[in-house]
């Protein structure tokens, strides 16, 4: 690959703990531009991760503006995913955004659509397809292994999860809680392996019932009652248009032994697979019962010679090949916005109380 001028516009957690390293295994990836609203995160991040002369900026238009950068990678909260993505495109720039797409469906569209205008890639950080267990079942399903599948469940189910910092709390910055923010990635995923990204209609139930307390057993520490103003848990019945049923589990909090986060179970006609105990195969074989589990451990190789299979790692390597022309994106915008679209139809029948049709 050639090298690639990498602009960042959010240097908090998500960059740091995923975006950062991956970035820091390609020597053709120099990041040459940073942008926090936190002036010290992102000098301390050009300090640890940038070219010599890295950039440092408070705001995004003013990198836009006076960047060198080609690539610019969205890691902020979610409602300027939109903003940032579509202002980035529209400067002539490749655009890799963190997952959900966008706030809203409509946001998600503009996004579509400026990438489309621009002729510049943009992609999402669904890194989950990228897992060995995602893979596999991908390659069995395109080679008709469950025959029609029609019925799923996308779980992203932690028992006492809620992440206690940032703006992860915060419904006007996040948009919604655990269903956007982890029940995404399972949705996504869930999608890409079945092959169907066209939603006919969802009804869904969203549930504020565990913020009040203040006794948590919490994973990441006791939250703040007065600000959680997000869902605790999020559940959605999805049909598609091919009348196929996906069922969307997602909790922070949830007093549930079944836990399980960006995992799948698919039901086709000739077999099934979940994702419940690692990953299972269950079908029917000379007039039995029978359950496989492949050995994924075995015989697997790095997507490219010399590089690691970690997602994380994977998802730099087939964003910036895609960019320097080598390979096609896996993760599309539109399969994105479907998501996102998907979502937004969950909470809006949470809302109203009645389902919420996709025209």
């Amino acid at each position: 690959m050639n090298e690639f001028k990498i602009a960042i516009v959010g240097c908090g957690g998500i960059a740091n703990c995923k975006h950062f390293p991956a970035l820091a295994k390609i020597p053709e990836a120099k990041l040459v531009a940073f942008c926090d609203l936190i002036e010290e995160r992102a000098r301390d991040a050009a300090a640890k991760y940038g070219v010599p002369d890295a950039q440092v900026f408070i705001d995004y238009r003013e990198l836009l503006e006076k960047s060198d950068a080609e690539l610019v990678y969205v890691l902020t909260p979610n409602r300027w995913h939109s903003e940032i993505s579509v202002a980035a495109l529209q400067s002539g720039r490749h655009v890799m955004c963190e997952k959900p797409m966008a706030i809203n469906y409509a946001e998600a569209l503009r996004m579509v659509e400026a990438a489309k205008q621009s002729g510049k890639l943009l992609t999402i950080g669904y890194q989950n397809r990228y897992r060995a267990d995602s893979l596999f079942l991908k390659d069995h399903c395109d080679r008709g292994g469950l025959g029609e599948v029609y019925f799923a469940r996308a779980r992203a189910l932690r028992r006492r999860g809620v992440p206690t910092w940032g703006v992860f709390l915060d419904e006007y910055a996040q948009g919604g809680g655990p269903l956007i923010d982890i029940g995404t990635h399972a949705l996504d995923m869930t999608l890409w392996i079945m092959n169907n990204h066209k939603p006919k209609y969802a009804v869904g139930t969203a549930y504020h019932k565990l913020n009040a307390q203040t006794e948590t057993g919490n994973g990441f520490g006791s939250w703040d009652p007065a600000k959680f103003t997000v869902e605790d848990s999020a559940f959605g019945f999805v049909v598609m248009e091919n009348g196929a049923t996906v069922i969307v589990e997602s909790s922070w909090a949830l007093n549930t032994l079944e836990g399980g986060e960006a995992i799948t179970a698919l039901s086709g006609t000739l077999g099934g697979a979940d994702m419940y105990d690692g990953l299972r195969l269950n079908g029917i074989l000379n007039g039995r019962q029978i359950i496989t589990r492949p050995d994924l451990g075995a015989g697997g190789v790095p997507f490219f010679p010399g590089a690691s299979s970690d997602p994380s790692d994977v998802e730099q390597q087939i964003f910036l090949r895609a960019v320097s022309g080598e390979g096609e994106l896996t993760v599309l915008p539109e399969q994105a916005a479907v998501v996102t679209r998907i979502l937004d139809g969950i909470y809006e029948s949470a809302k109203s109380g009645k389902p919420t049709y996709f025209e």
